[in-house]
């Protein structure tokens, strides 16, 4: 008797659970890899309030403990990289090509784990002043980060794009690949059984044309990074993005290999630097002070 595959419903991300989308649509990729939700405003909002409820705890978790939730992913998806593997031939991907994916973002993970601790004094400094002050700038995250991921990347530029913003303190509400929506489910999966705390990545699936908008013009939503060059949607997110000044980024979907998607200033994106300062006391000629 021939056995029937059990197929697979794949669905959201939001806080730390996966529900249907609100709007009930979904839609078929043309690599017919199954049926992927098609996200809606609604969706966006519920995300949205879920990565700001998960900002404060984000923030403030010690950077070793950054760390180790980071590492943990990679540990997790190393576990898994066969399923990965398999799924991006599915989408289309050579079998090598597949393998030099997974493997690569694993790596990546790990990479962005180690500068956990690093950033803060790296991009930190104290400050000379003709007063008799203290002067520091350290960065601080910025919070809720829309992420439109990268279009021709099934993991990789999902992992690219989501883990130097949160390795930085924020909270993600990230739009998928539309051509290839499948990893991004299924990442999700690994982000649940990690340890990230609930609401500190949310993944949504759909369509650029609906949702970049909502994303752009959302109040409670500090900064958005695009990948890919349609100048025409950039001018509008750029446009939208004025209400609330969010910080746009827009980085050119270009080789994800490259050493440019790899370095600690994509973690500074999303960072704001906040300067304190501090008074000197003067002891006196008597030996007081304080």
């Amino acid at each position: 008797m021939t056995r029937i595959e059990v197929l697979k419903t794949y669905k959201i991300f939001i806080d730390g659970k996966f529900p249907r989308t609100e709007s009930g649509r979904y839609y078929v990729p043309e690599n017919k890899c199954g049926n992927i939700c098609l996200s809606s405003r609604k969706d966006v909002r519920n995300a949205v309030v879920a990565a700001g409820n998960a900002t404060s705890k984000w923030q403030s978790a010690t950077a070793f403990n950054k760390s180790q939730v980071i590492y943990r992913i990679a540990e997790i998806l190393e576990g898994r990289k066969a399923q990965f593997i398999d799924e991006l031939t599915k989408q289309g991907y050579k079998a090598k090509e597949a393998e030099k994916e997974v493997v690569t973002a694993i790596d990546r993970i790990i990479y962005y784990a180690g500068w956990c601790d690093k950033f803060t004094p790296v991009f930190s400094s104290v400050n000379p002043v003709a007063t008799q002050h203290f002067n520091f700038t350290v960065p601080e995250a910025v919070g809720t980060v829309a992420i439109l991921a990268p279009e021709k990347s099934g993991l990789l530029g999902l992992v690219s794009a989501i883990i130097p913003v949160i390795v930085g303190g924020n909270t993600v509400v990230v739009l998928a690949s539309e051509s290839l929506p499948l990893c991004a489910i299924t990442f999700a999966e690994v982000l649940n059984t990690s340890d990230v705390p609930s609401g500190v990545v949310n993944i949504l699936t759909g369509k650029r044309s609906e949702l970049s908008e909502h994303l752009a013009t959302h109040m409670d939503i500090k900064g958005l990074l695009y990948y890919g060059n349609d100048k025409k949607e950039i001018s509008s997110i750029q446009k939208n993005a004025v209400n609330n000044l969010k910080r746009i980024t827009i980085r050119e979907e270009n080789d994800l290999y490259n050493k440019s998607h790899q370095t600690p200033y994509l973690i500074e994106d999303f960072l704001e630097m906040k300067t304190t300062w501090h008074p000197i006391e003067i002891i006196g000629a008597s030996g007081s002070g304080y």
